[in-house]
């Protein structure tokens, strides 16, 4: 469906999503956000076995392997709430600037690129900081990987970053806004109230899961 969306595209596909004044808006957004925190978690694992084939940075007992397949990557649904906050807006502005939808895309990903590989290396300069004693970096150890940013941020990561941004801009939050809109509003808003409740299920049941294995 998403690659038939992309055949067919036009500028009016892509913009007007961003409303924050309407409930429409937040009601689209708060689905998203529950949806990515699932659905990033499905991708980081072949993202982390491919990784891990290639440059073997990802560890045996990584939690992406034993967590439960309904437990939630918070991350990931926070990265869609940023997302859909700056880049969503710049998309809009992108396309009715740009004349042709790819050098609109073509502007974005290089933008969002380069806003992952800022945050990546914020981030560790604030919190992966490596032992003065031993060396190691506390969360990843980026500093001998081929294409990294003062061995904090890792342009591998920042460009699939940035493509899971141009997924999520161009293709899923506007059909999560144009699945809504499909519905009357009373519809809509049953539909949205059983994905919350469905979304706290699975939050509920992934950690009580968690917890009784730490208990064993």
């Amino acid at each position: 469906m998403a690659f038939l969306r992309m055949r067919k595209l036009t500028e009016s596909d892509e913009i007007g999503y961003f409303a924050p004044r309407t409930w429409e808006f937040w009601r689209a957004l708060a689905v998203c956000f529950c949806l990515c925190c699932i659905l990033g978690h499905w991708l980081e694992m072949p993202y982390c076995w491919l990784m891990d084939h290639l440059f073997g940075i990802v560890a045996d007992d990584y939690a992406v392997w034993t967590d439960p397949w309904y437990h939630p990557y918070w991350v990931y649904g926070f990265g869609a709430v940023f997302m859909t906050l700056l880049i969503e807006p710049l998309k809009e502005r992108l396309v009715v600037r740009r004349k042709t939808l790819w050098g609109a895309f073509l502007e974005s990903l290089i933008i969002a690129i380069l806003i992952a590989m800022v945050l990546e290396l914020v981030i560790g300069l604030l919190v992966n900081q490596p032992d003065p004693v031993t060396g190691e970096y506390p969360f990843w150890d980026n500093s001998q990987l081929p294409g990294n940013v003062f061995g904090q941020a890792w342009l591998v990561n920042d460009f699939f970053i940035g493509l899971a941004a141009m997924l999520y801009v161009w293709v899923v939050f506007p059909l999560v806004c144009e699945g809504f809109s499909l519905l009357s509003p009373r519809v809509a808003n049953v539909v949205f109230a059983l994905i919350i409740v469905g979304f706290a299920a699975c939050v509920t049941a992934s950690y009580l899961e968690l917890k009784l294995w730490e208990k064993y």
